[in-house]
């Protein structure tokens, strides 16, 4: 496990997929699970990623991902979480194709998913998206919007209510972060929630000393996506479908 007080991830050692993802496996404590952030990387990263025994794949754009599933067909169910910022129009397909949501951010939202669920016969895991810190680039619950909601939200079978999903400004230093990821493990057990998907590539270990479940990791596991191009910040879910 990475030490609680350690203030920012050790770079991967080496350049391989296999090494990289072994020397997460080897830091992450068991209650921690990888989620590889695929979005971007084409079908062949994600079926190496997979013959290394990776399953848990995050994807936050729709037809991307719709192409990829296809293309990795042959190997099976894979277990594949929406980590993006999911529009109404959207939801259908999402539930058609993911069995996880990360990023559901408001009641409307959450009432929409439970009624299409229901028709496709459905009945998929989701992750509230909270907001913690004023930030115009996220979308997400205020926890006491959240609160407010929650009676509400725990009925809305057959969606699975497990969790809670959360991202940091950026600008956050380390501690500022740890308290962050903090605060989001506290309000998930004040609700009796047991998953907590928080902590990307810049910040995983603070999520974990925090209690992270889900780590969403994209450019740690893969490297730059092709074109040489890294996206500090927005392994989350911060695309539209």
């Amino acid at each position: 496990m990475t030490p609680s007080g350690s203030a920012s991830p050790e770079p991967p050692s080496c350049d391989s997929l296999a090494d990289r993802l072994e020397g997460l496996r080897r830091q992450l404590p068991p209650a921690v699970r990888l989620l590889a952030v695929s979005k971007g990387q084409g079908p062949e990263r994600i079926r190496k990623a997979v013959a290394l025994g990776q399953r848990s794949f995050g994807e936050s754009r729709l037809q991307e991902a719709i192409a990829k599933q296809e293309s990795l067909a042959d190997l099976g169910p894979l277990d594949w979480h929406f980590i993006g910022r999911l529009q109404a129009n959207k939801a259908r397909g999402v539930l058609r194709h993911f069995g996880t949501i990360h990023s559901v951010d408001s009641l409307a939202l959450a009432e929409r998913l439970q009624r299409i669920a229901a028709e496709e016969g459905l009945a998929p895991a989701v992750l509230f998206q909270v907001k913690l810190r004023p930030d115009p680039a996220k979308t997400g619950f205020e926890p006491e919007q959240l609160r407010l909601a929650w009676p509400r939200l725990r009925q809305l079978a057959p969606l699975r209510s497990v969790g809670l999903m959360t991202i940091p400004p950026l600008g956050l230093d380390s501690e500022q972060r740890r308290a962050l990821f903090a605060e989001a493990a506290a309000l998930a057990a004040e609700l009796g929630l047991a998953e907590l998907s928080m902590g990307m590539s810049e910040d995983w270990p603070e999520a974990v000393s925090a209690g992270s479940t889900w780590l969403r990791l994209g450019t740690t596991l893969f490297g730059n996506r092709p074109g040489g191009r890294t996206e500090i910040g927005t392994e989350d879910s911060t695309t539209t479908a």
